[in-house]
């Protein structure tokens, strides 16, 4: 499947790749589980988030603050204060700054509080998509702080695209952890 042009599609998408994340976290080991990340030697992995994330709770509270921003934005401009996607003083061009700041936020937050968080904001994302139509979801101009895009881009961004990153980290870190056993 390409990605979601409709409303009926983005909530399959979203769910399914949801299910699979949880499938594949479900499915780790402990070692997996218990092993940082250390994706340092391969050198096709340059993007900042292969250094940023050590372990899975830093995934999932990755996803989790991003559901954040959604909700957020959502709520704020559908309640007459137009804010922007990413919240000042960051823009598209400093994201990896914000997302270093969600990092630091939750070094204390458990596996646990992680996961909770997730299925929560999961749930919250898919009953706020739930509650616009296909068109107010995939229409450009429906909403003018939503920009030149549509407000189904961001759910997708946000929910199966994401959950598909995520689980593309995970899976190499499984397949580089037999490198390094004794």
């Amino acid at each position: 499947m390409g990605r979601p042009a409709t409303k009926t599609d983005l909530l399959t998408a979203a769910n399914t790749s949801f299910e699979k994340l949880n499938t594949l976290i479900s499915g780790l080991t402990e070692q997996e589980l218990t092993t940082p990340f250390d994706f340092s030697g391969d050198m096709k992995k340059k993007e900042a988030h292969w250094k940023r994330d050590l372990n899975l709770r830093d995934i999932l509270i990755h996803l989790y603050e991003w559901h954040q921003l959604l909700l957020n934005w959502v709520q704020s401009n559908q309640n007459g204060d137009r804010k922007p996607f990413i919240p000042e003083p960051y823009n598209w061009r400093t994201y990896r700054d914000m997302n270093i700041e969600f990092w630091k936020k939750h070094q204390s937050t458990s596996l646990d509080a992680a996961k909770d968080m997730l299925q929560k904001s999961h749930a919250e994302v898919m009953k706020l998509a739930e509650s616009f139509s296909n068109e107010e979801l995939f229409s450009k101009g429906i909403y003018k702080w939503v920009g030149g895009s549509s407000l189904g881009s961001y759910f997708v961004s946000v929910t199966s695209s994401h959950y598909d990153w995520a689980m593309k980290k995970l899976k190499a870190h499984k397949k580089m952890l037999p490198k390094y056993r004794v």
